[in-house]
């Protein structure tokens, strides 16, 4: 399988190299240069498969013969029997044909852990393979950190420096990121937000020298090996509610895109999916852009589900390369715009195209606490915030009552326990492996919105050396 970018200008990879290299040299974001396809009787025969069967055969087709089959098999299994769910995102039904998808049972309680548990045992294995160290530099709105830091505690070949917003996280997300013990483990604190974090690792990976000198690989949702992992739920929660005969719609809390991306990707593949709803907070940036054709950015409100408190959501521009049936030079174009300016326009014939598999809704601070407390009240389920914003806006765009409607649960409500509790009077406790989380002593590192700052301290702190290679 080969790789393409998303702005046309930067080499064709392996899987593998892109595995390690994240964000393409000319800024753009790798897509696999053909979809693979499933057909009927292909998604038929997932029936009543483990999950990491499923995942073998999700994801096999992307990997191509850049990972030996055994090893891919046996680190898809390692990675899930983390999990403490057997069926890893066990669905549960919450109404007539609703229901939700929880994707919060592996080690840090949130749906991050799905790709970055696996991420890590692919990184590690490939690192092995070629006798070469990296460095991980991510940024993160909450969940992406404290997940990429747990999945990557034991790697022998990583160092691994978080980047996340001072005092925009919840305690639980701060403090799974920074009680971490390890020699290898950075967790940066950043005046500012997460689209400042975001900005900052873009740049770091722009720095080509910097880059080279530190072999500097990404775990954020530009990373496509974590998008192919994500497609799996879509895929078993499909099957389980009736595909191939059936089609079944998602509604996707939606910050940095690349959840609901994997969902697009199921869907290029065959799952029949009827509609994918991205569901945005207050930063409503998506919403908009679908509704106005522009793109544009307003500054980030501080809301209860902070890890969608994001205006520049990187996994769009995959998207819009699809849409305008992949011309590279026009995505260039818009995302230079939105650098320059803040902003951009789409195209009517591409915005068209984008809005026949999406749509779009809103659900305010109010609204989410409503939310959150209704469903508990109703049917005795405690719902994150994040999920909270999905069941707002499933609602709003249900469609046709005898398609299945699932949102995804990103999170357990135990990492943002103030906001349920408020809404609720239910304080969620932390499952027992976690109960002693807030007696752990904290480690971390404040630094300023400085590139320079940031690879100064990354530089001196690093195992990786310049020996990996053209990757």
């Amino acid at each position: 399988m080969d790789y393409v970018s998303t702005r046309g200008e930067a080499p064709v990879l392996s899987f593998a190299d892109v595995l390690l290299t994240g964000l393409a040299r000319d800024g753009g974001l790798y897509v696999p240069a053909v979809w693979p396809s499933f057909s009927y009787s292909d998604i038929s025969a997932l029936r009543g498969e483990t999950y990491s069967a499923v995942a073998h055969r999700v994801m096999a087709p992307f990997v191509g013969d850049s990972i030996e089959d055994d090893a891919l098999r046996s680190m898809i299994d390692d990675a899930y029997a983390t999990f403490r769910h057997e069926a890893v995102a066990p669905l549960v039904q919450i109404g007539p044909n609703d229901w939700i998808l929880e994707l919060f049972h592996g080690p840090t309680l949130a749906f991050k852990d799905v790709a970055m548990q696996l991420l890590a045992r692919l990184m590690d294995h490939v690192l092995e393979q070629r006798g070469q160290r990296a460095t991980i530099v991510g940024a993160t709105s909450g969940d992406t950190g404290s997940a990429a830091i747990d999945a990557f505690k034991n790697s022998q070949r990583v160092d691994i420096f978080i980047l996340y917003p001072d005092g925009r996280v919840s305690d639980v997300q701060r403090r799974q990121m920074t009680t971490v013990a390890g020699g290898s483990i950075h967790a940066l604190a950043i005046d500012g937000t997460f689209d400042d974090c975001q900005a900052l690792v873009k740049a770091l990976f722009n720095n080509f020298s910097f880059r080279d000198r530190v072999a500097l690989a990404g775990v954020n949702s530009i990373n496509w090996a974590r998008i192919i992992a994500q497609i799996v739920y879509y895929v078993t929660g499909a099957v389980s509610l009736g595909a191939p005969e059936r089609s079944v719609s998602f509604t996707v809390p939606t910050g940095n895109f690349g959840d609901i991306l994997a969902g697009y990707v199921a869907k290029r593949m065959g799952i029949p999916i009827d509609r994918l709803v991205i569901a945005t907070n207050q930063n409503d940036i998506l919403r908009r852009a679908l509704d106005t054709g522009r793109y544009e950015t307003t500054g980030v409100e501080k809301t209860q589900s902070p890890s969608m408190d994001i205006q520049v959501s990187s996994n769009f521009e995959r998207v819009l390369f699809e849409a305008s049936a992949r011309d590279g030079a026009q995505i260039a174009r818009l995302m230079a715009g939105l650098a320059q300016s803040g902003a951009f326009g789409i195209d009517t014939a591409v915005l068209e195209t984008v809005k026949a598999d999406f749509d779009a809704a809103t659900t305010n601070e109010a609204d989410t606490a409503t939310i959150m407390r209704e469903t508990y009240d109703k049917i005795g389920y405690l719902a994150d915030p994040h999920t909270a914003v999905g069941l707002g806006a499933a609602a709003t765009r249900r469609g046709n009552p005898a398609t299945p409607m699932v949102t995804l649960s990103t999170a357990h409500p135990a990492k943002f326990p103030n906001a349920v509790e408020a809404a609720t009077g239910v304080h969620p406790a932390l499952p027992a492996f976690l109960a002693d989380l807030h007696d752990r002593d904290e480690t971390m590192t404040r630094l300023p919105n400085d590139r320079s700052a940031i690879e100064s301290f990354i530089e001196t702190r690093t195992r990786a050396g310049s020996d990996r290679g053209a990757a």
